[in-house]
């Protein structure tokens, strides 16, 4: 069976984050990641509010120099699927689709994921009219008339992108506008984008093959409002990528996020989290960063631990 003294369980900005300092003290880290390397940021359009990058950078080349630094100091990532973790003496199983592996230590770095509007519809026609990013799936609409749902910064920051192939974009929000000042004054500047303020998103309907248009409704009057469009793109906020765990005997708060204490340990030995997965996270690369470097100092504290008591 594989050992390892130290598995990151994700790869986005917090899990490369750390095991950029824990490969440079010699820490054997390995990264299980089943989806995209580079987590959400890879597929962010921009990132304007990260540090040291004056005119910003794509989300995506941002990505890819994370991980380049990392593997420079020895990490290694591998596309794998985490199933359940367990501690086993004094180390922690590792259960992924492809086999165990043992660990003196476990990183969460499992980030969040899109949250969903749960109406009739959103399944139905997902990646065939439905999407929930913009850099990813934005360049299939050129000339088209789009829909976008949310009233957040990532909201309003994809529309403003999808403006670069759509026609036109009605953008929904349920109550009011939440995004920076700064977004807000270029919404205001962008004739491509109409603002349906109080507006909820019931369904969403097409035929065979692809998105035809959407049904809301007045928050206040329970007026329907019909919106023709090509495509939907739903930004609402973010949750947890944790559910894995959730036979593990870790603690959640009550919405689904980990609990660790100060020093970003969870209720098992040996087992940290850290970044978006984390509770009380901030949702934001620069604050993931830093609690991934955080997360690797700590971890090199407990590892050493863990040696004296080896001997």
């Amino acid at each position: 069976m594989k050992q390892n003294d130290l598995v990151i369980i994700g790869a986005g900005p917090t899990a490369l984050t750390a095991a950029i300092y824990t490969t440079r003290e010699d820490i054997d880290t390995v990264l299980i990641e089943k989806g995209a390397i580079g987590g959400l940021i890879a597929t962010t359009d921009w990132v304007d509010n990260y540090p040291g990058f004056v005119e910003g950078i794509s989300g995506l080349d941002m990505a890819d120099r994370f991980q380049k630094q990392a593997e420079r100091f020895g990490a290694v990532i591998e596309l794998d699927e985490v199933l359940g973790i367990k501690p086993v003496d004094k180390l922690i199983s590792v259960s992924t689709t492809s086999g165990e592996r043992l660990a003196k230590a476990v990183l969460i770095a499992t980030g969040s994921d899109y949250k969903k509007l749960g109406i009739p519809g959103e399944d139905t026609y997902y990646a065939r009219g439905v999407h929930y990013c913009a850099t990813c799936d934005g360049a299939f609409y050129r000339g088209k008339r789009l829909v976008v749902v949310g009233g957040g910064n990532s909201a309003v920051q994809e529309a403003l992108f999808l403006t670069k192939f759509a026609t036109h974009i009605d953008l929904l929000v349920r109550s009011t506008l939440k995004a920076s000042d700064v977004l807000l004054h270029e919404l205001e500047r962008n004739d491509k984008i109409t603002v349906h303020l109080g507006v909820a998103t019931d369904q969403i309907i097409g035929d065979e093959t692809r998105v035809t248009k959407v049904l809301g409704s007045d928050t206040k009057t329970n007026k329907l409002i019909e919106f023709d469009t090509d495509g939907v793109f739903v930004f609402i906020g973010l949750k947890p990528t944790a559910e894995f765990l959730r036979s593990t005997g870790i603690d959640f708060d009550s919405i689904g996020f980990i609990k660790t204490d100060e020093n970003l340990r969870t209720s098992i030995k040996g087992v940290f989290a850290a970044g978006d997965v984390r509770s009380g996270a901030t949702m934001q690369v620069a604050s993931a960063c830093g609690e991934g470097a955080t997360a690797a100092l700590r971890i090199r504290e407990y590892l050493e631990g863990h040696s004296q008591q080896e001997k």
